[in-house]
């Protein structure tokens, strides 16, 4: 009694499950200070997308999912100064991603 189950307790959430409105909140208050997701959008200290080349295309790079990679960035990113750890919890990965698939 009185411990949490990680996760929420009612299993594995899909990756494809977010919701977009609260992935949008959660890239607004984490992400955005840095980065920008959308074409055109301004330069900060770093896009999401490049938009001159198409994803999965750089020889020997070790592609992960974006559900992935926002558990743990610096594991992907060897060295990095990103200060943001991560979103630890499964549905706030299936938002931002949500919401990151609504750009462009």
């Amino acid at each position: 009694m009185g411990k949490k189950e990680k996760g929420g307790g009612s299993g594995a959430v899909s990756p494809d499950s977010g919701g977009s409105d609260a992935g949008a909140k959660l890239f607004k208050a984490k992400c955005a200070t840095c980065h920008t997701a959308n074409d055109g959008g301004p330069n900060k200290q770093a896009r999401l997308r490049n938009q001159n080349r198409q994803s999965g295309q750089v020889a020997g790079f070790k592609y992960t999912t974006m559900f992935d990679y926002l558990a743990n960035p610096k594991k992907y990113i060897k060295g990095t100064n990103m200060a943001f750890p991560g979103f630890k919890k499964e549905k706030d990965r299936a938002d931002c991603v949500a919401y990151l698939n609504t750009c462009k």
